[in-house]
């Protein structure tokens, strides 16, 4: 039965148009569906359903992430789309806010327009 399950995750969204605008736009995803409950995004072999709610606080920890094969291309397409990425006190980042895993890996956050923490991850 497991072979046959499809991972989907979950995050929310009390502003559906920014979060359409971000999620299509800025990240580039695929929409699949929009409903008045959510935003469907295929992800690679992934769905992302971002629930459409009427108040929201987002968490302080990640919520959604990727791997990516050049994370300092992909920040500087971040920057150019006018997201910011994160610095985070107890983490030491370098001057472009990208945190260096004690074992090499390159980690960088940033967030959606509702406020949910996202993250590029480059692996070594």
């Amino acid at each position: 039965m497991k072979r046959t399950r499809q991972p989907v995750s979950f995050i929310a969204t009390d502003a559906p148009k920014k979060a359409e605008i971000f999620y299509s736009g800025v990240m580039g995803l695929t929409l699949q569906d929009r409903s008045p409950y959510a935003l469907v995004y295929e992800d690679g072999t992934h769905t992302l359903r971002i629930q459409i709610v009427p108040e929201f606080t987002p968490t302080a920890h990640t919520a959604y992430g990727w791997v990516v094969p050049d994370l300092a291309t992909e920040a500087k397409t971040l920057k150019r789309n006018g997201i910011s990425l994160l610095a985070f006190d107890h983490l030491v980042q370098d001057k472009h806010y990208i945190w260096t895993t004690p074992d090499g890996h390159k980690i960088a956050w940033f967030k959606d327009p509702c406020g949910n923490v996202l993250s590029f991850t480059q692996y070594v």
